[in-house]
Protein backbone atom coordinates (compact mmCIF):
# COMPACT_ATOMS: atom_id res chain seq x y z
CA UNK A 1 0.00 0.00 0.00
CA UNK A 2 2.61 2.58 0.90
CA UNK A 3 6.64 2.20 0.00
CA UNK A 4 9.33 4.67 1.51
CA UNK A 5 12.57 4.10 0.34
CA UNK A 6 15.45 6.45 1.53
CA UNK A 7 13.73 8.90 3.23
CA UNK A 8 15.92 12.08 4.27
CA UNK A 9 14.81 14.86 5.46
CA UNK A 10 16.99 18.12 5.89
CA UNK A 11 16.33 21.31 7.91
CA UNK A 12 19.18 23.53 6.91
CA UNK A 13 22.64 22.03 8.34
CA UNK A 14 20.23 19.99 10.51
CA UNK A 15 19.46 16.07 9.09
CA UNK A 16 15.69 15.39 11.00
CA UNK A 17 15.66 12.06 8.96
CA UNK A 18 18.61 10.19 7.72
CA UNK A 19 17.79 6.96 4.89
CA UNK A 20 14.65 6.08 5.90
CA UNK A 21 13.23 2.76 4.66
CA UNK A 22 9.54 0.96 5.86
CA UNK A 23 6.23 -0.63 3.50
CA UNK A 24 3.32 -0.58 5.19
CA UNK A 25 0.61 -3.15 3.62
CA UNK A 26 -3.45 -3.08 4.28
CA UNK A 27 -4.32 -4.62 7.21
CA UNK A 28 -1.16 -3.19 8.94
CA UNK A 29 -0.98 -0.15 12.06
CA UNK A 30 2.43 0.84 11.97
CA UNK A 31 3.74 2.85 15.40
CA UNK A 32 6.38 5.35 15.21
CA UNK A 33 8.31 5.86 18.52
CA UNK A 34 11.41 7.33 19.91
CA UNK A 35 12.69 10.18 22.16
CA UNK A 36 11.74 13.95 21.52
CA UNK A 37 13.78 15.09 18.32
CA UNK A 38 14.08 11.48 16.98
CA UNK A 39 12.02 12.46 13.86
CA UNK A 40 8.93 11.03 14.56
CA UNK A 41 6.84 13.98 13.68
CA UNK A 42 9.00 14.62 10.49
CA UNK A 43 8.31 11.04 9.21
CA UNK A 44 4.32 11.68 8.94
CA UNK A 45 4.40 15.23 7.36
CA UNK A 46 6.44 14.12 5.09
CA UNK A 47 4.16 11.04 4.16
CA UNK A 48 1.78 13.64 4.12
CA UNK A 49 3.65 15.76 2.04
CA UNK A 50 4.01 19.12 3.94
CA UNK A 51 8.11 18.94 4.25
CA UNK A 52 10.30 18.89 1.32
CA UNK A 53 12.44 15.67 1.34
CA UNK A 54 15.04 13.45 -0.68
CA UNK A 55 13.75 9.63 -1.42
CA UNK A 56 10.65 8.15 -2.82
CA UNK A 57 7.39 7.80 -1.28
CA UNK A 58 4.51 5.83 -3.23
CA UNK A 59 1.17 4.89 -2.75
CA UNK A 60 -0.21 1.78 -4.58
CA UNK A 61 3.12 2.15 -6.93
CA UNK A 62 2.57 6.11 -7.26
CA UNK A 63 4.82 8.60 -6.64
CA UNK A 64 2.74 10.78 -4.05
CA UNK A 65 4.90 13.65 -5.87
CA UNK A 66 2.82 12.97 -8.34
CA UNK A 67 -0.61 13.22 -7.73
CA UNK A 68 -2.92 15.70 -7.00
CA UNK A 69 -3.57 17.11 -3.73
CA UNK A 70 -7.11 15.93 -4.95
CA UNK A 71 -6.10 12.60 -5.32
CA UNK A 72 -4.02 11.86 -2.37
CA UNK A 73 -6.99 13.65 -0.43
CA UNK A 74 -9.15 10.66 -1.44
CA UNK A 75 -7.04 7.94 -0.11
CA UNK A 76 -5.06 9.34 2.44
CA UNK A 77 -6.17 11.45 5.88
CA UNK A 78 -3.28 13.13 8.00
CA UNK A 79 -4.04 14.22 12.06
CA UNK A 80 -1.65 16.63 13.55
CA UNK A 81 -0.98 16.89 16.90
CA UNK A 82 -2.05 20.51 17.18
CA UNK A 83 -4.95 22.74 15.44
CA UNK A 84 -5.22 26.49 15.19
CA UNK A 85 -8.74 27.27 15.24
CA UNK A 86 -9.67 30.96 14.83
CA UNK A 87 -12.98 30.80 13.13
CA UNK A 88 -17.07 29.88 15.21
CA UNK A 89 -17.38 27.23 12.50
CA UNK A 90 -19.72 24.25 14.21
CA UNK A 91 -18.49 20.70 14.80
CA UNK A 92 -20.46 19.74 11.91
CA UNK A 93 -19.01 22.12 9.43
CA UNK A 94 -15.58 21.32 10.20
CA UNK A 95 -16.21 17.47 10.10
CA UNK A 96 -18.21 17.94 6.95
CA UNK A 97 -14.88 19.69 5.51
CA UNK A 98 -13.38 15.77 5.25
CA UNK A 99 -15.98 15.27 2.51
CA UNK A 100 -14.17 18.20 0.12
CA UNK A 101 -12.03 15.58 -2.22
CA UNK A 102 -14.99 13.97 -2.75
CA UNK A 103 -17.46 16.16 -4.28
CA UNK A 104 -18.35 15.91 -7.97
CA UNK A 105 -17.21 19.28 -9.07
CA UNK A 106 -15.68 22.72 -8.48
CA UNK A 107 -19.20 23.95 -7.87
CA UNK A 108 -20.81 20.94 -6.19
CA UNK A 109 -21.55 21.77 -2.32
CA UNK A 110 -22.09 18.03 -1.07
CA UNK A 111 -21.54 14.59 -2.50
CA UNK A 112 -23.30 11.36 -2.81
CA UNK A 113 -22.41 9.80 0.66
CA UNK A 114 -21.43 13.01 2.52
CA UNK A 115 -24.20 13.15 4.83
CA UNK A 116 -24.31 9.86 6.16
CA UNK A 117 -20.34 9.77 6.43
CA UNK A 118 -20.14 13.10 8.48
CA UNK A 119 -23.17 11.33 11.04
CA UNK A 120 -21.39 8.13 11.08
CA UNK A 121 -18.05 9.73 12.08
CA UNK A 122 -19.61 12.20 14.30
CA UNK A 123 -21.33 9.40 16.40
CA UNK A 124 -18.14 7.23 16.55
CA UNK A 125 -16.00 10.07 18.11
CA UNK A 126 -18.85 10.82 20.82
CA UNK A 127 -19.36 14.32 19.10
CA UNK A 128 -22.76 13.94 17.85
CA UNK A 129 -24.46 16.00 20.58
CA UNK A 130 -21.88 18.52 19.90
CA UNK A 131 -22.38 19.28 16.11
CA UNK A 132 -23.88 22.34 16.00
CA UNK A 133 -21.53 23.79 19.05
CA UNK A 134 -19.05 26.58 18.13
CA UNK A 135 -15.08 25.66 17.62
CA UNK A 136 -14.79 27.90 19.77
CA UNK A 137 -16.53 26.86 22.49
CA UNK A 138 -14.74 23.12 22.70
CA UNK A 139 -12.46 21.94 25.31
CA UNK A 140 -8.88 20.60 23.67
CA UNK A 141 -9.91 17.05 24.01
CA UNK A 142 -13.49 17.97 21.80
CA UNK A 143 -11.67 19.98 19.03
CA UNK A 144 -8.97 16.52 18.25
CA UNK A 145 -11.89 14.49 18.60
CA UNK A 146 -13.49 16.88 16.47
CA UNK A 147 -10.64 16.85 13.64
CA UNK A 148 -10.78 12.90 14.04
CA UNK A 149 -14.21 12.74 13.16
CA UNK A 150 -13.31 14.80 9.82
CA UNK A 151 -10.27 12.17 8.99
CA UNK A 152 -13.03 9.16 9.44
CA UNK A 153 -15.37 11.33 7.69
CA UNK A 154 -12.79 11.81 4.52
CA UNK A 155 -13.17 8.40 4.37
CA UNK A 156 -9.41 7.05 3.43
CA UNK A 157 -8.04 4.00 2.84
CA UNK A 158 -4.31 5.14 5.05
CA UNK A 159 -4.73 6.92 8.01
CA UNK A 160 -1.52 8.91 9.48
CA UNK A 161 -1.52 10.39 12.84
CA UNK A 162 0.59 12.64 15.03
CA UNK A 163 -0.23 11.83 18.55
CA UNK A 164 -3.93 10.79 17.82
CA UNK A 165 -4.94 10.88 21.71
CA UNK A 166 -3.04 14.47 22.14
CA UNK A 167 -4.78 16.05 24.46
CA UNK A 168 -7.49 13.23 25.18
CA UNK A 169 -8.60 11.94 28.53
CA UNK A 170 -8.26 8.14 29.50
CA UNK A 171 -11.71 7.58 27.96
CA UNK A 172 -11.11 8.86 24.81
CA UNK A 173 -7.75 7.71 23.98
CA UNK A 174 -8.81 4.01 24.73
CA UNK A 175 -11.76 4.60 22.40
CA UNK A 176 -9.95 6.37 19.88
CA UNK A 177 -7.19 3.92 19.58
CA UNK A 178 -10.20 1.05 19.64
CA UNK A 179 -11.84 2.76 16.91
CA UNK A 180 -8.79 2.86 14.52
CA UNK A 181 -8.24 -0.60 15.41
CA UNK A 182 -11.81 -1.69 14.27
CA UNK A 183 -11.29 0.76 11.74
CA UNK A 184 -8.15 -1.13 9.81
CA UNK A 185 -10.33 -4.38 9.74
CA UNK A 186 -12.09 -3.48 6.80
CA UNK A 187 -10.57 -4.06 3.67
CA UNK A 188 -7.36 -2.33 2.31
CA UNK A 189 -7.14 0.29 4.92
CA UNK A 190 -4.31 0.87 7.33
CA UNK A 191 -2.67 3.13 9.90
CA UNK A 192 0.66 4.86 10.53
CA UNK A 193 0.68 6.81 14.15
CA UNK A 194 3.04 8.73 15.85
CA UNK A 195 2.83 7.77 19.90
CA UNK A 196 4.46 7.93 23.06
CA UNK A 197 2.99 6.03 24.72
CA UNK A 198 4.56 2.66 24.26
CA UNK A 199 1.71 0.49 26.38
CA UNK A 200 -0.58 1.88 23.83
CA UNK A 201 1.62 1.41 20.75
CA UNK A 202 2.14 -2.42 21.57
CA UNK A 203 -1.54 -3.04 22.58
CA UNK A 204 -2.99 -1.96 19.32
CA UNK A 205 0.16 -1.41 16.67
CA UNK A 206 0.62 -4.75 14.74
CA UNK A 207 4.49 -3.38 13.51
CA UNK A 208 6.40 -0.47 14.68
CA UNK A 209 9.35 1.84 14.15
CA UNK A 210 11.75 2.68 16.92
CA UNK A 211 13.74 5.94 15.77
CA UNK A 212 16.97 7.81 16.99
CA UNK A 213 18.22 11.11 16.31
CA UNK A 214 17.05 10.82 12.84
CA UNK A 215 17.77 7.02 12.17
CA UNK A 216 15.82 4.06 12.62
CA UNK A 217 16.98 1.57 14.97
CA UNK A 218 14.64 -1.21 14.64
CA UNK A 219 11.93 -1.64 12.19
CA UNK A 220 9.28 -4.67 11.59
CA UNK A 221 7.03 -7.46 13.97
CA UNK A 222 5.20 -4.71 16.78
CA UNK A 223 6.47 -6.98 19.78
CA UNK A 224 9.79 -7.88 18.24
CA UNK A 225 10.53 -3.72 17.48
CA UNK A 226 9.56 -2.66 21.04
CA UNK A 227 11.83 -5.13 22.66
CA UNK A 228 13.67 -4.36 26.20
CA UNK A 229 17.06 -3.87 24.84
CA UNK A 230 15.28 -1.64 21.27
CA UNK A 231 14.03 0.93 24.14
CA UNK A 232 16.78 1.09 25.81
CA UNK A 233 18.70 2.00 23.19
CA UNK A 234 16.00 4.41 21.91
CA UNK A 235 15.37 5.98 24.81
CA UNK A 236 18.48 6.18 26.74
CA UNK A 237 16.74 4.28 30.02
CA UNK A 238 15.20 0.90 30.91
CA UNK A 239 11.50 2.16 29.53
CA UNK A 240 10.21 -1.59 29.96
CA UNK A 241 11.56 -1.75 34.09
CA UNK A 242 10.02 1.79 34.36
CA UNK A 243 6.59 0.82 33.13
CA UNK A 244 6.98 -2.77 35.23
CA UNK A 245 7.40 -0.52 38.28
CA UNK A 246 4.09 1.90 37.34
CA UNK A 247 2.33 -1.52 37.30
CA UNK A 248 3.57 -2.99 40.11
CA UNK A 249 1.41 -0.09 42.22
CA UNK A 250 -1.54 -0.70 40.77
CA UNK A 251 -0.95 -4.91 41.55
CA UNK A 252 0.72 -4.34 45.02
Amino acid sequence: MLSIQNLTVNHGTLTALSDVSVSIQAGQWLMIAGANGAGKSTFVHAIAQSVPYQGVIRYQRRDLKTMRPNEIAREIAFLSQRHQVNYAFTVEEVVTLGRFAHRQGFFSATDSQGERKVHAALEMTGMLALKDQSMLTLSGGEVQRTFLAQVFAQDPNLIILDEPTNHLDLKYQKQTFELIQEWITQPNRAAVSVVHDIGMARAFGTHAMLLERGKMIAYGDNRTVLSRNNLMNAYGMDVEGWMRTILAQWEA
